[in-house]
């Protein structure tokens, strides 16, 4: 196959181990970054070479960082952003010198994602994460304490607040100027190293508590990928991410994107879109969602696609605990998933 298949794997504490990872019929590629470091320092090499060395010690290959995370003053272009943009710089280097090709980050105003349950159960027992509007109702973090469900614990709820007014001040049109400071100072790195600096989706791709988000819809991933033209600054599309707003048209998203060259990795993951707009996630199976995951993944193979793809989020099947989304179980039925629809599309095509 063309594609690389990979796995999310958070570390030695990950209750997935990298024995089983490499136990998933065709799986080539570790996900993993250095986690004991805050947003904003400098990763150690002797951290990345050690994540390193333990791939290769299953047979994997570690080649896609996932996230090197940016801290929030380079989004709000505050404090010492000249310093923290030089560090991030310095992590690609470090990075590319590990042998990592792909880098993925966000550029979402203090949470990475908003869901309002992790667990919530299906008719078959399964659990799954949810965003449910009505949950929604009422809650107001410049004035409640407010502890949803994937909210980086390590803000206090007087700093959150702090950031949300920032964020207010500043509005899209200055975030998406910092953006543009952003990819003008680490995509020439990028490209140096030869790395493919991945933006992953806001999630959900739309305003949430009133903080702008712009990595949301094909309008702006079209102005987030023409501020530097280069074959670098590339997209992490996340289909349940996208996938989670109705006005999204996924498929035709990851047509276009493809045949520009412009994708360096796939999240694939199904999401039910409710009525209201809520969303459950959901099996990778194009029936149990609102996405169809065969049109996407003929997208990719119709492009001649030979970047990263990952199983996305996974539920909880089979009594397995652990982190939520990221299980083994289920993403590893979404592997096998993803493996046979890319060898039918790609033999479909070859026909």
């Amino acid at each position: 196959m063309n594609m690389k298949l990979s796995f999310r794997w958070y570390g030695e504490d990950d209750p997935v181990s990298l024995e089983y990872i490499s136990q998933i019929p065709g799986m080539r590629s570790i996900v993993s970054a250095v986690y004991d470091c805050k947003p904003g320092e400098v990763w150690s090499e002797e951290s990345l070479d050690r994540i390193k060395r333990n791939c290769e010690e299953h047979g994997l290959i570690f080649d896609v960082v996932e996230s090197v995370p940016v801290h929030e003053d380079i989004k709000l272009g505050r404090g010492e952003v000249d310093t923290l943009l030089q560090n991030y710089c310095e992590n690609i280097r470090r990075c590319a010198k590990a042998g990592v090709k792909c880098i993925t980050y966000n550029f979402m105003p203090v949470f990475d994602w908003t869901r309002t349950q992790l667990d919530k159960a299906a008719p078959d027992g399964s659990t799954s994460l949810v965003m449910y509007w009505e949950q929604m109702k009422g809650l107001d973090p410049l004035h409640d304490d407010i502890h949803l469900p994937g909210w980086d614990s390590s803000y206090t709820q007087s700093e959150v607040r702090e950031l949300i007014a920032a964020y207010g001040t500043l509005g899209e049109e200055g975030l998406w100027r910092n953006l543009e400071r952003f990819l003008k100072t680490v995509v020439p790195v990028a490209e140096e190293c030869g790395v493919k600096l991945a933006i992953h989706p806001d999630d959900p791709p739309y305003p949430i508590f009133g903080l702008p988000r712009i990595i949301t819809c094909e309008e702006n991933l079209d102005r987030m990928l023409s501020i530097v033209d280069s074959p670098s600054n590339c997209l992490c599309l996340c289909t349940g991410s996208l996938g989670c707003a109705k006005s999204n048209d996924v498929t035709a998203m990851v047509k276009k994107y493809a045949a520009m060259n412009r994708i360096a990795f796939m999240h694939i993951r199904n999401v039910k879109i409710m009525e209201d707009g809520s969303f459950e996630e959901r099996a990778h199976l194009s029936s149990c969602g609102s996405l169809d995951i065969y049109e996407i993944v003929k997208s990719l193979t119709d492009a001649g696609y030979d970047g990263y793809v990952r199983p996305d989020h996974g539920r909880m099947i089979w009594g397995e605990t652990g982190r939520p989304g990221y299980g083994l179980f289920d993403r590893a039925l979404g592997a096998a998933y993803l493996n046979g629809l890319f060898e039918a599309c790609e033999k479909r095509k070859e026909a």
